[in-house]
């Protein structure tokens, strides 16, 4: 089958799940709402006349869970790209965007934030603390592994190795040391990652970042095909190596860095997401990135709905949640990998 046609039967299914899994996320929750009042409401607000389902019904829509819903499926479309990405530049599917650091570096910049005060003055401050921070701890990671002029990537994954390390240590003690019991709660509850209290400000602040990595990462994923062959292999057929790894390491981190600051730590969806597809559907990242995104959505929109629903009327952590579930998957990939090497 070709590269075309197995990119148009794996989009179709998973655009299909994501609408559904979107759907059925929408009309659950405190106030269940019929999904064919869902989809009326939501047409609604295209500017399209519909019937009037009342004012209670279309407030929960479009002011509490459309916004979350959206904010879910974009965070979990940076992850997955972010994860085919990594594991594709390091041949390695064990690979993910916490791997050089954004998420380590994301989670200090909110815990700062929280800390002194910031989040609370003023709402940008936190996403704001969490994107530079995760920007700022990738951008090292990578300095790192190319001081010198010459990029190692085993230096990188060292690298990334010790940083998050480093950053983890310093969470960890601004948490110990953190007097007001309130800010300790909000840091804990933002650590464990969740999609509560999403607005379309969040929609605003991510959305735009998170789309342009994951285009960048599109356009691109003819040279990660190439750069999965090895650098020289890579350089014979005309690709700038170095010019290359660099735009798509900053392209996955600027996508994962926005997800991370308004969703905080939602582990293992850039590890799941895009190993299964592979399996599926091959290697190719023409196919793979663009089915990362729409898996990666459907992902985190199942998992948050799982997650707001399971305990009501209170909310289970969706980045806890996921490592339920990513965790055994990373085990037993672990186990069925210990003799295999990563090839195409």
């Amino acid at each position: 089958m070709g590269v075309v046609a197995r990119l148009a039967i794996g989009a179709s299914i998973l655009a299909v799940l994501v609408l559904g899994v979107g759907l059925v996320s929408l009309s659950m929750g405190p106030v269940n709402i019929p999904t064919s009042h869902v989809a009326w409401i939501v047409v609604s607000s295209l500017g399209v006349d519909t019937p009037d389902f009342g004012r209670t019904e279309q407030l929960v829509i479009e002011q509490i869970r459309l916004p979350r819903i959206i904010v879910g499926a974009s965070v979990g479309m940076a992850l997955g790209v972010a994860g085919a990405t990594m594991q594709g530049l390091f041949r390695n599917p064990m690979a993910d965007p916490g791997i050089i650091g954004v998420s380590a570096g994301g989670a200090l910049g909110a815990v700062i934030a929280i800390a002194t005060g910031m989040a609370g003055a003023f709402l940008l401050a936190l996403p704001l603390f969490a994107f530079v921070g995760a920007t700022a701890a990738a951008f090292l990671v990578y300095g790192i592994a190319a001081v010198g002029g010459h990029f190692s990537m085993a230096t990188l994954l060292l690298a990334g190795v010790a940083v998050n390390a480093f950053l983890g240590a310093v969470v960890s003690a601004i948490v110990l040391f953190l007097p007001d019991n309130e800010a300790l709660r909000e840091i804990l509850f933002w650590l464990a990652g969740g999609l509560d209290a999403r607005s379309w400000e969040h929609v605003r602040i991510a959305t735009p970042l998170i789309v342009a990595g994951t285009a960048v990462l599109l356009l691109m994923a003819r040279d990660l095909n190439l750069l999965m062959l090895g650098d020289d292999e890579a350089r014979s057929m005309g690709v700038r190596v170095g010019v290359t790894r660099a735009v798509l390491l900053s392209a996955a981190c600027l996508g994962t860095g926005a997800a991370v600051a308004v969703s905080g730590t939602i582990a293992f969806v850039g590890l799941v997401t895009p190993h299964v597809l592979r399996l599926i559907m091959g290697p190719d990242n023409r196919v793979l990135i663009p089915l990362s995104a729409l898996g990666g959505a459907a992902f985190v929109i199942l998992a948050d709905t799982v997650a707001r629903t399971i305990i009501q009327p209170a909310e289970f952590r969706v980045g806890v949640l996921t490592a339920f579930v990513g965790a055994p998957f990373f085990i037993l990939l672990l186990i069925r990998n210990k003799r295999q090497v990563y090839s195409l």
